[in-house]
């Protein structure tokens, strides 16, 4: 299980430098953009791990306007997309499913 605690963007990196391999890093990896409503998107190649196999139905919450978090895992990606301040949240999403056993 993710420690609530535990910061997002340190949890994140450590996750990434685990699977750099020399090999993986070349053709997968994670990406972080910007939407123009605002918000975030975050996109994690799952090929060469552990959850590459991993289908999880898309997850949408919808606090407000400016708060909202939907999440997805197909096709051997992790999508999130989110609220301007909600970056974090998507990345504890992200850990909650390589955690997942």
């Amino acid at each position: 299980m993710v420690d609530p605690n535990a910061r997002s963007i340190e949890w994140l990196q450590g996750w990434y430098r685990s699977h750099c391999d020399g090999d993986w890093e070349h053709d997968h990896g994670i990406r972080i953009s910007t939407l123009d409503n605002p918000g975030w998107h975050l996109s994690v190649n799952l090929e060469g791990t552990s959850k590459a196999e991993s289908v999880v139905a898309r997850r949408l919450v919808e606090r407000s306007e400016n708060d909202w978090v939907s999440a997805v895992v197909k096709d051997g990606h992790f999508e999130a997309h989110g609220g301007p301040e909600n970056l974090s949240e998507m990345i504890r999403l992200f850990a909650e499913l390589v955690e997942a056993e």
